[in-house]
């Protein structure tokens, strides 16, 4: 089993006759996902040939979900057209959306993200890497050779630090890892993911990854400590950031002690997370709970 995205699924890409939507397309193909379509206007009723799949291309997202029976749609748009593409996804009642575009407005972002939580349309991102459950399916840019099936549930802010877990652990192996992205509006949340991870019976333990910024990790701390029974292994990415700058993501500036590294480290530690220093410390943690029995690492 899986969370959010399964064998199941099938994807669109809206974007996918641009250089980067053709480019992650032959990738996602080539790690099983089964890619049943493109969306674009000017393309509509033509075939791509990615490595001798015929992939056809449709005029809109209602189109290729009437035709397909899509439930899964990945965004590489342009940020200027990020918002209209969401919007006809939402509009479309598509259950995932993933929006891997970096450097959408905020406003944008604000006004697309409550537009398709009004429409029950799940959107993870923007600016993320999007989300692989491994040996099943992967919407969005996760390379899908690094690591393999397991029962380890990871959700990240940083795309980055989720391509090094997932490498450090790669002989244990992954449920779901999802990229929730960095920017200061995002749709699905850790909590969202910590909920649907505690509900997989496939998923022994979690990794959450946070970064400096915002108070996301304190939130799901709190979350934690209230609805999580599985054991979780904890990282948050800035101890040597400094204060009031801008670092990386656009969700990732301190303001005096809010949003900082050692905040958000005492407030899951306080929830009863394991918090590495380093990812590889973070790894050697996961590693030492799995190999204790499942009373003992609860």
């Amino acid at each position: 089993m899986a969370i959010f995205l399964t064998k199941d699924s099938k994807v669109i890409v809206q974007g996918m006759t641009g250089a980067e939507g053709m480019k992650h397309t032959r990738r996602m193909l080539a790690a099983g996902t089964d890619v049943v379509g493109g969306v674009n206007p000017r393309k509509a009723g033509t075939r791509v040939d990615i490595d001798g799949a015929a992939v056809p291309v449709f005029g809109s997202v209602r189109e290729a979900m009437d035709a397909t029976g899509a439930d899964v749609s990945v965004l590489f748009v342009p940020p200027p057209h990020a918002k209209a593409a969401v919007t006809e996804a939402a509009d479309a009642r598509i259950p995932l959306a993933v929006v891997i575009t970096e450097g959408i407005p905020v406003h944008d972002a604000v006004a697309f993200q409550a537009y398709a939580r009004a429409r029950a349309t799940r959107i993870i991102g923007p600016n993320c890497p999007g989300l692989i459950s491994p040996g099943q399916s992967n919407a969005g840019i996760i390379p899908a050779d690094i690591t393999k099936p397991g029962r380890i549930g990871l959700v990240s802010k940083s795309g980055t630090l989720t391509y090094q877990l997932m490498y450090e652990l790669r002989d244990i192996g992954f449920s779901t890892c999802v990229g929730i992205g960095g920017d200061p509006v995002i749709g699905t949340t850790h909590i969202d993911a910590l909920a649907a991870f505690e509900a997989d019976p496939d998923t022994d333990l979690i990794v959450m990854i946070g970064e400096i910024g915002g108070d996301a990790e304190e939130r799901a701390a709190r979350y934690l400590a209230d609805h999580v029974t599985k054991p979780v292994v904890g990282y948050i990415a800035g101890f040597t950031a400094p204060e009031g700058r801008t670092m990386g993501h656009a969700g990732a500036i301190v303001s005096g002690s809010s949003g900082t590294a050692a905040a958000k480290k005492a407030a899951l530690e306080a929830a009863g997370v394991r918090v590495g220093a380093t990812p590889t410390e973070t790894a050697g943690l996961v590693v030492a709970l799995l190999a204790q029995t499942p009373g003992d690492a609860a």
